[in-house]
């Protein structure tokens, strides 16, 4: 299945600044998009990186397109199906990515544990994506609106999406792959502070 992975190779992660230095971020992302362009190739998926700018390093195909992020996916779209798996899925597995790839419906959606959308299967002509607020809802209703079958995903590592200081801790419970390596190898490690988990620097 064509897979497209919507990457900022620009700016990527910045609501973890506080935890991470701009250049660890970049090399933070870096990490999560090998982990899930690993997992979409082991689900038998064909990845193509989409980013607003050049990217060097990745092992995958990079299409460049600057506008906006719900006007290239839907240019990218293409030969259907085709499938959109965001590159921040740090926990993102074969099998989670295969289950994806093997729902019934014309739109498959795997929605993020905040409203959003983390990952789609279109197989409908007309269905278009919005990358905006509650997108899960809106992209029921734009499916329904074209008369597409939807079925939804339930899947725990599809659903976390890392972009928060708290996501942090998901990767360090649950991730095995580069995420989770790049975490320990920059010096990070996970403590309980006034009760609750936290990643943050070795002391």
């Amino acid at each position: 299945m064509r897979v497209v992975v919507p990457f900022d190779a620009a700016n990527p992660n910045s609501r973890l600044s506080s935890v991470l230095s701009a250049d660890q971020r970049r090399g933070f992302a870096a990490a999560m998009l090998a982990d899930v362009l690993s997992a979409v190739r082991d689900a038998g998926g064909e990845p193509t990186v989409l980013a607003a700018a050049p990217v060097d390093g990745v092992d995958a195909p990079v299409a460049v397109d600057d506008r906006p992020l719900s006007v290239a996916v839907n240019a990218a779209l293409g030969d259907l199906p085709t499938a959109v798996v965001m590159a921040d899925l740090a926990l993102a597995t074969p099998a989670a990515v295969g289950g994806l790839f093997d729902a019934d419906g014309d739109v498959v959606l795997a929605p993020g544990l905040a409203g959003g959308t983390n990952a789609v299967v279109a197989r409908h002509s007309e269905f278009r994506v919005d990358y905006h607020g509650a997108s899960f809802r809106d992209h029921v209703a734009a499916a329904e609106s074209v008369g597409a079958s939807v079925a939804t995903v339930d899947s725990f590592r599809l659903a976390v999406d890392v972009d928060e200081p708290s996501d942090l801790v998901d990767v360090f419970v649950h991730g095995d792959g580069a995420a989770a390596d790049w975490l320990r190898d920059a010096g990070f490690e996970l403590a309980v502070r006034d009760g609750d988990p936290v990643v943050e620097p070795n002391a």
